[in-house]
């Protein structure tokens, strides 16, 4: 065994960088507790083994492929990897549709675990408010790039109802689990979270639905007033996206700078995550979709249509109601769930015509 004086290898170094991220976030969870998530995320982690990278000569490369060992190795959940080129290999050689989705489906397994490890990285260097954001941004890549797909191929309904289920998924599945689950883990003691941090997202989330519903009634109007509806409404559904965005750019800037504390209690996560995941998919996502099939000369607007809509404010007010104490327990996420198995079973029994392009997704 080497003296203290002697070089420490890129290796080593790799493996002390590990390290204090592991003591970090030990440091993390003993001061702030921990989550459902970190517990749940944690128990899927593993400490990768670098002696397979001990005789790599270049130091600056073996500190590179001692990260990348770690990113990709660390997580039980990495036999599920080669999926991924499968998935593709599946797709050229027309394997069927089935298969694709199903190899695709085990491939998304641990790169969604792998976002989280990264953003909760982040997170321990930037603050809690600066790593929710990240979850939340990586977590609705995928209803942005699968809007814009549809959007592409003019597929308006596929796009609209996939943002829609998105929010009410958000708000009642993903949010009502945690609170019910969280509850049910502390059933003799209350749960208290950050009220403001929920006050600002409930009101972005009412000032999206006000957004959302005003196309739905002024052609309602017009249809009632017998006048033409479809150029206004397109108007005023691209003024309201502008408005949304705005107001979308406002929060960052409130959230990111002038208001930050109120972001960063520890107390914390779960609405950091549902309610800033529903915020972000209808105050940027949806508006951000009608803005750009603008510029691709698409017609596509904010209305919603009356069921879809009806359902988008009801999910929002029982969402706001709920969290209006600050307080939270098992039977708050009952109701939220239970909700959502309402709004579920209506689109289901819902009858649809294939022809019609009516493709319903509800984020499940």
């Amino acid at each position: 065994m080497g003296s203290i004086t002697e070089p420490i290898s890129s290796l080593e170094k790799g493996e002390l960088k590990v390290s204090a991220l592991t003591n970090k976030e030990m440091y993390h969870q003993h001061h702030h507790g921990r989550s459902a998530h970190n517990i749940s995320v944690t128990s899927l982690r593993k400490k990768s083994d670098l002696a397979l990278l001990s005789k790599v000569r270049w130091g600056c490369l073996g500190a590179v492929l001692a990260n990348l060992q770690e990113v990709f190795l660390g997580t039980k959940l990495a036999v599920l990897f080669p999926a991924i080129p499968v998935a593709i290999v599946a797709q050229y050689r027309h394997f069927g549709s089935a298969w694709v989705f199903a190899l695709s489906l085990l491939g998304l397994i641990p790169l969604a675990e792998r976002v989280s490890f990264l953003t909760e990285q982040i997170a321990y260097y930037t603050g809690p408010t600066v790593g929710g954001l990240l979850n939340a941004t990586c977590g609705n890549a995928t209803e942005l790039i699968i809007a814009l797909l549809a959007l592409r191929l003019e597929k308006i309904t596929v796009v609209k109802c996939s943002l829609v289920g998105s929010v009410l998924s958000n708000l009642l599945l993903v949010l009502g689990s945690s609170l019910f689950c969280g509850g049910l883990f502390n059933l003799h003691k209350e749960q208290i979270f950050e009220r403001k941090q929920a006050d600002v997202n409930s009101g972005l989330l009412i000032l999206g639905l006000l957004c959302l519903m005003l196309p739905l009634a002024f052609r309602y109007y017009a249809v009632a007033s017998g006048i033409e509806a479809l150029k206004p409404t397109l108007l005023l559904s691209r003024i309201c996206s502008i408005v949304m965005l705005l107001a979308y750019v406002a929060f960052l800037f409130f959230q990111m700078k002038t208001h930050r504390k109120i972001f960063e209690a520890q107390e914390d996560i779960t609405l950091g995550v549902s309610l800033g995941s529903a915020t972000q998919v209808s105050m940027f996502v949806i508006p951000l979709t009608v803005v750009v099939a603008w510029i691709m000369g698409i017609r596509m607007d904010l209305d919603f249509k009356l069921l879809e809509t009806t359902s988008l404010f009801v999910g929002v007010l029982v969402t706001v109601f709920t969290l209006q104490d600050g307080t939270s327990h098992y039977m708050k996420g009952l109701v939220l769930l239970l909700c959502y198995v309402a709004i579920g079973a209506c689109f289901f029994v819902l009858k649809i015509s294939p022809d019609q392009e009516n493709f319903l997704h509800l984020g499940v």
